[in-house]
């Protein structure tokens, strides 16, 4: 069996981390209602309901969310900068439903962060990251048991946030698409906006409730 290098586990260390982070948000689930599409005039707004706790969060998810539709062709604003922070509050849907008219708004994306939970898992102390270089070598088997048995591990907290997206049509006043995602220890807000606008998008093109260009 051949040898495995120091160098060759950086790599892979290296190639399992890149993986994780790009795979860090996935869609769950998703539905559209018939044959419901965005027009290319039609003016979206996207409305994020996330507590501020979560770090600007939500005005980070609205900016993403309206420039991924954006760069696709669609007339997106972000409810957060139109409206301020508490666009809505204390409104009826009367007044609420003009507020959205008097702005020429006919769909409005709704973002809400539906769970965040948060897991302790304990890893295992070996300074090899659980490859096996000891094959037909004394030193190298003695090695790696020796750090694996006498090696403390250590605990890590894992966070997965768990959100919805609801497109909701004014004049009909129902929801014409939803998808919900997972997104595991996200490294940043920022981060975590932006691609989990670009999974969503990217669902959408799929169900053909924007244009795939």
């Amino acid at each position: 069996m051949k040898k495995i290098t120091w160098s060759m586990m950086m790599v892979a260390t290296a190639l399992v981390m890149f993986l994780a982070a790009c795979s860090s948000t996935k869609v769950t689930s998703s539905w559209k209602q018939n044959d419901a599409r965005i027009q290319q005039n039609d003016k979206v707004m996207v409305l994020a309901l996330i507590p501020n706790k979560e770090g600007g969060l939500r005005a980070n998810i609205e900016k993403e969310m309206v420039l991924a539709l954006q760069q696709k062709g669609y007339n997106a604003v972000s409810a957060f900068e139109t409206f301020g922070p508490q666009a809505f509050k204390n409104l009826n849907e009367e007044r609420a439903l003009k507020k959205l008219d008097r702005q020429g708004v006919q769909q409005v994306m709704t973002v809400v962060l539906l769970d965040k939970s948060k897991e302790k898992n304990y890893v295992q102390g070996s300074p090899y990251g659980g490859f096996y270089p000891y094959y037909g070598r004394f030193w190298g088997y003695y090695g790696y048991m020796y750090n694996r048995v006498y090696s403390p591990g250590y605990y890590t907290v894992d966070t997965k946030y768990y959100l919805e997206s609801n497109l909701y049509d004014l004049n009909t006043n129902k929801v014409i698409y939803s998808v919900q995602t997972q997104t595991f220890d996200p490294s940043s807000a920022q981060r975590m906006a932006v691609v989990y606008s670009q999974k969503v998008v990217k669902d959408m093109a799929k169900q053909q409730v924007i244009s795939k260009r």
